[in-house]
């Protein structure tokens, strides 16, 4: 499977979301999703409940892009028209909901309120998307949301930032070089240019 740090949205953008992970429990949101398309009168096809199984494996938003390289993976071909239009009818329905991270790039996840609901911290710099949950967070938010003018009834929260992988390398490539080291460096340029 694809790193985050490998995958590449068209334009030349980096996916900012990494590709697939897996909670290891069957998903009962698959179950209700597919139950709420079949009595909205959408078929049962292949595509969607190659989708549904997909979403309801992961632990965080997907792209569509991702969604379709992550299928093809797995031997299961469906088109990005496909899998836009089950998204949209699953949003439609309210089974997944919209990740907009400012980047231009759609993701998007089950809807999950009480377990499962997360945040997102996402890496700057290689667009790796992580979920996260803080209890004192959530509690935070509702008292906030108390004392506003308006009804909650949502909210996400996303932090920046450089993620372990990208602040490590920037550890390294910042990294004092050592004496010995510029020695041996200087040694091996030195035999590669006889």
């Amino acid at each position: 499977m694809a790193d985050a740090h490998d995958l590449a949205e068209p334009g030349g953008g980096t996916a900012a979301v990494e590709p697939v992970g897996l909670t290891g429990q069957p998903s009962t949101w698959v179950q209700r999703a597919a139950q709420g398309l079949a009595q909205a009168g959408y078929r049962r096809g292949g595509a969607r409940r190659a989708i549904l199984e997909l979403l309801g494996e992961q632990e965080c938003a997907l792209s569509a892009v991702e969604i379709q390289r992550e299928l093809s993976a797995r031997n299961r071909e469906v088109s990005r028209a496909s899998v836009y239009r089950v998204m949209e009818e699953l949003e439609q329905l309210g089974f997944v909901q919209r990740v907009e991270l400012g980047t231009g790039v759609v993701r998007f996840e089950p809807a999950r309120h009480g377990p499962g609901h997360h945040h997102h911290l996402l890496c700057d710099r290689c667009g790796r998307l992580q979920p996260f949950a803080d209890d004192g967070l959530e509690r935070a938010i509702r008292r906030v949301s108390e004392r506003l003018p308006l009804r909650v009834s949502e909210h996400e929260i996303v932090i920046h930032g450089a993620c372990e992988r990208c602040s490590q390398d920037d550890r390294s490539a910042a990294a004092p070089v050592s004496e010995g080291a510029r020695e041996r460096a200087r040694g091996r340029r030195a035999i590669s240019r006889r």
